[in-house]
């Protein structure tokens, strides 16, 4: 298994998976998540609309998973990071549970190859070492790491980019 980190347009990927950065109402929004519902087209709004009725949308730290649509990969699996609001073990325990149960249910679907984005470190405003941080420690401690083929951790700027190649170097 690898950990890549790259500074991309995740919706590229020709993955199995990508990770969205989505809200509670699954309805699509602005960054990363705006553009997945975007590029997808409305087969992805279509199953995130059948999962908001069945279950109300997704609770922060949760996950779901749904087709991907007209995106090269096969499947878009949609996390809801946490609102920073000043330092709170809770928040970093939602923002571990983000990459936690992503992972669980790319296992769970026999996913090899998955891509994340910097979860709540946009308008969420998580601050991003931490969040790197968070990230890195989740997914090198998740159970089934071995099952992955190919992590990637693709960083929207620079400074991402930077945070996450400096903590690889450090083995964090």
């Amino acid at each position: 298994m690898i950990i890549e980190v790259i500074k991309t347009d995740i919706t590229e990927f020709e993955l199995d998976a990508i990770v969205n950065a989505a809200n509670t109402s699954l309805l699509g929004g602005g960054g990363v998540d705006g553009a997945i519902h975007r590029k997808g087209g409305k087969k992805i709004l279509e199953e995130c609309i059948t999962i908001r009725n069945r279950q109300g949308g997704c609770k922060v730290g949760e996950a779901v998973i749904t087709t991907a649509g007209n995106l090269p990969c096969k499947f878009v699996i949609h996390t809801v990071g946490p609102v920073w609001n000043g330092e709170n073990p809770k928040t970093n325990t939602l923002l571990a549970n983000c990459y936690q149960n992503s992972l669980e249910i790319a296992f769970n679907y026999n996913i090899e190859t998955i891509a994340f984005p910097n979860i709540s470190t946009g308008i969420y405003h998580f601050p991003k070492l931490k969040a790197a941080e968070i990230a890195l420690k989740t997914i090198k401690n998740f159970k089934n790491i071995e099952s992955f083929k190919r992590i990637i951790l693709v960083c929207f700027d620079e400074e991402n980019l930077t945070i996450y190649n400096n903590l690889i170097k450090q083995n964090i």
